[in-house]
């Protein structure tokens, strides 16, 4: 089984004007499929610009990027999209849910660009509300919400086209830390239970002990790399 990320001499110039800014410069990575990875550095790092090429948000200046064994490296913004829909899910520090939408619709609407049957697509979303403990909370708006359900809330809509890739960006930031700790227990659980292959980024170490793996990014390039037996060694 390939890799599902296999990234290659990846290189991200931003270019204003006269100014050159090379943000990632020449980073290779490979992310197992089941693998749970934590993204780890100090800010302007590179590695919120790296998730967002892992994302299909954004393409890489040079360098080659294969997901699941499938170069997307140079998709257009249509194919990205495609990709992003049916193969990638997104969890964010601010959640990102349509403040005038239920639970519910928040997450059946991936499914509806996804071309799922209405009757299908909430029959999916309870199940999954019921999954991350929110099955009475489904007519809910997010301002009737706690912050730990609002991410609950966004989990289970990055999980409702089955992706193969699961990123999650400083996904415990805006919670208190209690409430951070349930919602890496119930990554945890989809990790187990459905094989997501997962990468975090964070800043906390505490959150990054939770991920298998550790890469640590500093100026644009891999500085450490360590397994969750070896840091806690």
């Amino acid at each position: 089984m390939p890799p599902v990320v296999d990234i290659r001499a990846l290189h991200k110039v931003y270019e204003e004007g006269p100014m050159r800014v090379e943000v990632l410069r020449g980073i290779d990575l490979e992310i197992a499929a089941h693998e749970v990875v934590a993204l780890c550095g100090p800010s302007g790092s590179g590695k919120s610009t790296l998730l967002n090429i892992l994302g299909c948000l954004d393409r890489p200046t040079s360098g080659v990027y294969s997901l699941g064994g499938r170069d997307v490296s140079t998709l257009d913004r249509e194919e990205q999209a495609w990709v992003r829909l049916h193969y990638i899910g997104f969890v964010f520090q601010s959640f990102h849910l349509i403040p005038d939408a239920t639970a519910l619709e928040n997450v059946a609407l991936p499914m509806y660009y996804a071309g799922v049957a209405r009757g299908e697509r909430e029959e999916r979303a309870r199940a999954i509300l019921g999954r991350v403990g929110l099955a009475d909370r489904a007519e809910h708006r997010p301002n009737q919400l706690s912050g730990g359900q609002r991410q609950r809330v966004a989990i289970a809509r990055a999980c409702a086209c089955k992706p193969r890739l699961l990123l999650a960006d400083e996904p415990t930031g805006a919670l208190d830390s209690r409430t951070g700790v349930q919602v890496l227990e119930l990554l945890g659980e989809l990790h187990r239970e459905d094989g997501l292959t997962i990468v975090l980024v964070t800043h906390d170490m505490g959150v990054a002990a939770f991920a298998e793996r550790q890469v640590h990014l500093q100026d644009g390039v891999v500085v450490d790399e360590r397994r969750a037996d070896a840091s806690s060694g």
